[in-house]
């Protein structure tokens, strides 16, 4: 398989960091000329392409990973041939209207996370298609779907994770502030987030047991859960994934 790459910016130059990581030639990966395409062509000894038309003319699997904004002028008018399979990691772009700018080449849209860095990112990924399975392997763990309603629900994970990212920060900061040294905090504090992950992703049990099991009446658990809650903290939760989902689907 080789992989051509149109945008190459923050989260393609992750992507590739996962693939090198996963033990991927350099030369299995052909880079458009735009962005960062040439520094990390010449850092890691990915080819580069003169520009996108030779992505497309090389590579029979091209992954998209523009701005949203700038996904149909990217692939429009570059002699897609059928056979060929288009990966969108372009988020609200409904594999549509990317179908009409590509035919006949199919189209799988994902949804990747940067910490495909370290072969750790959860993707979903609709249609599931076969010839994106070892791209997808390579930086983590394809979550197929069924639906492409399924698909923009699913995306409201990618923002999460940054949200998560922000919790991190200010849980590490607020520990600093309290003495603690931050490399410590950075550390502990996410370690938690990923044994907590790993509690629901591995366990049996249903999710709400899990959290009742931690939640001890009088404790420090229940204590902190009931001050979000009268602060109304969890609902904005609710409704910070309801903006993102809201705003995924006025974009298709």
């Amino acid at each position: 398989m080789r992989l051509g790459i149109i945008g190459v910016g923050h989260l393609a130059g992750s992507l590739l960091a996962g693939v090198r990581r996963a033990g991927w030639a350099p030369d299995e990966v052909l880079l458009a000329p735009r962005g960062h395409g040439p520094e990390l062509a010449g850092r890691f000894g990915h080819a580069l392409a003169r520009d996108n038309a030779e992505v497309v003319a090389v590579c029979d699997t091209v992954l998209l990973a523009v701005r949203p904004a700038h996904a149909m002028e990217a692939v429009a008018g570059l002699g897609w041939r059928s056979g060929q399979v288009l990966i969108s990691a372009c988020a609200g772009v409904p594999s549509g209207a990317l179908a009409g700018a590509v035919a006949p080449a199919r189209v799988v849209r994902i949804m990747p996370m940067t910490a495909a860095e370290f072969g750790a990112s959860p993707t979903v990924v609709w249609p599931d298609e076969p010839a994106a399975r070892p791209f997808l392997s390579a930086i983590g763990t394809a979550i197929p779907l069924a639906s492409e309603a399924d698909f923009e629900t699913a995306t409201v994970s990618a923002a999460v994770y940054g949200w998560a990212q922000e919790l991190i920060a200010r849980a590490v900061e607020w520990s600093a502030a309290q003495g603690l040294p931050e490399a410590t905090a950075r550390q502990l504090v996410a370690q938690t987030f990923a044994g907590a992950a790993r509690m629901q992703a591995e366990s049996a049990a249903p999710m709400r047991q899990l959290l009742a099991e931690l939640v001890t009446p009088g404790g420090i658990t229940e204590a902190g859960l009931e001050h979000l809650r009268d602060a109304g903290a969890l609902e904005a939760w609710d409704g910070a994934c309801a903006v993102v989902l809201e705003r995924l689907r006025g974009a298709t």
